[in-house]
């Protein structure tokens, strides 16, 4: 069972929310949920040090790579659990302990379905200035075209989203899914905006 934090309050993760996935893989909610916000397809990059726009980021972006998939760093680092090597796709489904297992693409897990689609809504913030998440797109679950890290696809373009894997086509049709933008750097939005933008799904 998930940690009594987690709750169903309100369903509310910002980004990097192992909790609110742990909850939606694991446990029934006992009604509808009013919102989550989560992380999408993982990131490729080193906060603050694009590997698309340099040629040192994108050396120590393939460093680090060199590491992300070791059993130990999966299971003790958490940034490591969202690292997705959009070029070595098979490594990626194979040794990423979390998000490859969270986001359907070695299996359908029927559960993280179910729970996902259990969602009143479901609603994606990008923040367009992010200098974290790397490629900025998959706060909206869009991720790099498999086979190389510079050019990026929509959700929509995505096998996730055709096999509809997680839901996310059939909550799409069913107007289920908000996509919200905002300037500004990772996680930085004002009070005003959160009770302008979020807090109506709440109600």
């Amino acid at each position: 069972m998930a940690p009594s934090s987690c709750g169903w309050l309100s369903a509310l993760a910002l980004l990097l929310g192992s909790c609110t996935s742990l909850a939606l893989g694991h446990l029934d909610p006992p009604a509808p949920l009013p919102l989550v916000i989560w992380h999408g397809m993982g990131v490729f990059g080193l906060p603050r040090c694009p590997g698309e726009s340099s040629h040192i980021c994108d050396f120590i972006r393939k460093t680090l790579n060199a590491g992300a998939y070791n059993k130990a760093i999966q299971e003790r680092l958490v940034q490591a659990e969202y690292w997705h090597d959009p070029i070595k796709e098979d490594i990626y489904r194979n040794h990423s302990i979390f998000l490859a297992d969270i986001n359907q693409e070695r299996g359908v897990n029927e559960s993280y379905k179910k729970n996902l689609m259990a969602l009143k809504k479901f609603v994606m913030v990008k923040f367009l200035n992010d200098s974290i998440v790397d490629p900025v797109d998959s706060e909206w679950f869009g991720f790099y075209r498999s086979g190389q890290a510079k050019e990026t696809i929509p959700l929509q373009e995505s096998t996730l989203y055709t096999q509809d894997r997680l839901g996310l086509k059939a909550m799409d049709k069913a107007g289920q899914l908000v996509f919200l933008a905002l300037e500004g750097d990772h996680l930085q939005l004002s009070e005003e905006w959160f009770y302008a933008h979020i807090i109506p799904f709440l109600e």
